[in-house]
């Protein structure tokens, strides 16, 4: 009986570390919190934070990674398949990537992952694997199925991602920064959607 019950309870402490950690990185920062801190947070020793992670920086990016991941999972569903819609597989990546973006539980983590981006090598390069490539890849496979079935002009897929993955993220940095000054995002709420349409309408055939 152990055997079966040990992982499960290993995994419930450890998503609640990771729980525990982001509500304490995006309240007290990278340098502010410590292991310490999130061990009395999540009610064990210190030392069994131990057992789930080796230091303050790995708890810190597995943190990023949920931050930075792509806002667009295929999971079971065919990538052909989706992007056999064209235009509905757009706004569908479009609508994913909004709601992380006005997800205010991780705005204050993604402002601080904006600042240690310029101080942690390896947080750029996770932040390039798990934001960047995995998107661009996901968007340029999708543009070469939408040209090879004559849905959209035919043009290099990967600079169509660049296009289209540049604005977004570029929407989610200035609200933000709006959000930062305590400025309305209300006026460029409705732009995501607006993107799709300008940009679907430049490509399609």
């Amino acid at each position: 009986m152990p055997e079966n019950t040990t992982p499960h309870k290993r995994t419930g402490t450890k998503q609640k570390i990771l729980k525990v950690s982001t509500a304490l990185f995006s309240e007290l920062g990278y340098k502010g919190t410590s292991v310490r801190k999130i061990a009395k947070e999540v009610g064990i020793r210190e030392s069994a934070i131990y057992n789930h992670y080796k230091n303050k920086e790995e708890i810190f990016l597995e943190v990023a990674k949920g931050i930075f991941s792509s806002p667009f999972s295929q999971g079971n569903t065919d990538i052909k398949e989706s992007a056999m819609k064209g235009k509905a597989f757009l706004q569908n990546f479009t609508m994913q990537y909004k709601l992380l973006t006005f997800d205010k539980s991780n705005e204050n983590m993604f402002r601080l992952l904006m600042i240690e981006l310029f101080q942690n090598k390896e947080l750029r390069e996770q932040f390039m694997s798990e934001f960047h490539d995995k998107n661009v890849k996901i968007l340029s496979e999708a543009f070469f199925i939408m040209m090879q079935n004559s849905l959209i002009r035919s043009q290099d897929p990967m600079m169509m991602s660049y296009e289209f993955l540049s604005t977004l993220f570029y929407m989610r940095l200035q609200i933000t920064l709006m959000r930062f000054d305590n400025d309305s995002t209300t006026a460029i709420s409705t732009q995501f959607e607006k993107h799709v349409e300008f940009f679907w309408e430049s490509v399609r055939i």
